[in-house]
């Protein structure tokens, strides 16, 4: 019995130190996040600080709009494609749902960029629209902030259906319209002629740091709490057994006990 309980004690001290060791990697993770988001911030700071330039002087010959070129401000000037356009479903700006319009600007050179018009609060429970704004006609000059294409993971929501998608992704886009589209969009800061009234603005960036450091705490926290529990318990195991011990010494039922006191 007592080797059968030393063998699930081993067995638990091992269970209890795993768990602590994962707490450990989970911690050690969510301040790598922090490092991650840290750098992040910055270039969205720098982005948010330069210039206006023209699109084509920010992003490369790939014309893929990468992490390193979130926020920054692009100049372009093109006509609206009217008839690719697309509405966006599920949005959500400041906490309200709602879609987001967007249409495919095609530049001097023959390439296009996605330009998303703006958000269009759901009115009561309808499922598309009522009413979008037309787009202008003739030539626009859009001066708009650069984010990276929307992935979904395995969902397919970047891809149109019957003019409708979930996400802006400009390589899913492109396939589905026909175009040769940058792998990015722009969000309108400025257009000339005015953008529509009835669209609604997005916000800006999230600078902070994120729950990220006191996440790590907390996974610290709980593989300490791991440790303690296990040197408390193995304290009183080991006083349980010396406890055990003294009491069988001193037992009169114990045969030598009783042979001792017939003598």
């Amino acid at each position: 019995m007592r080797r059968l309980m030393n063998v699930r004690w081993i067995a638990t001290a091992l269970a209890v130190l795993v768990l602590a060791g994962v707490c450990v990697q989970l911690g050690r993770w969510q301040f790598h996040r922090l490092d991650e988001r840290k750098a992040r911030n910055d270039v969205t700071r720098t982005n948010l600080a330069a210039p206006p330039a023209p699109i084509d002087q920010i992003v490369g010959p790939d014309g893929v709009v990468g992490d390193q070129h979130a926020w920054r401000t692009a100049v372009v000037t093109g006509r609206y494609d009217a008839s690719k356009q697309i509405v966006l479903r599920y949005r959500n700006v400041n906490d309200r749902p709602g879609f987001e319009i967007v249409t495919p600007l095609t530049l001097p050179d023959g390439k296009a960029v996605l330009v998303d018009r703006g958000f269009l609060a759901r009115q009561g429970a309808e499922l598309a629209p009522g009413n979008v704004p037309a787009v202008p006609t003739g030539e626009v000059t859009i001066t708009g902030r650069l984010q990276r294409s929307e992935r979904g993971g395995h969902t397919n929501g970047g891809t149109p259906d019957d003019g409708t998608a979930r996400l802006i992704n400009g390589p899913d886009f492109a396939t589905a319209l026909g175009l040769n589209l940058y792998d990015g969009y722009l969000t309108i800061d400025k257009q000339e002629p005015a953008n529509d009234p009835a669209f609604g603005g997005f916000p800006g960036p999230e600078i902070d740091d994120g729950p990220h450091f006191f996440y790590g705490l907390q996974w610290f926290f709980f593989a300490l709490l791991a440790l303690g529990g296990l040197v408390y318990f193995s304290r009183q195991e080991v006083r349980g057994g010396d406890s055990s011990s003294e009491g069988d010494a001193s037992d009169p039922a114990r045969p030598e006990v009783r042979a001792g006191a017939a003598d």
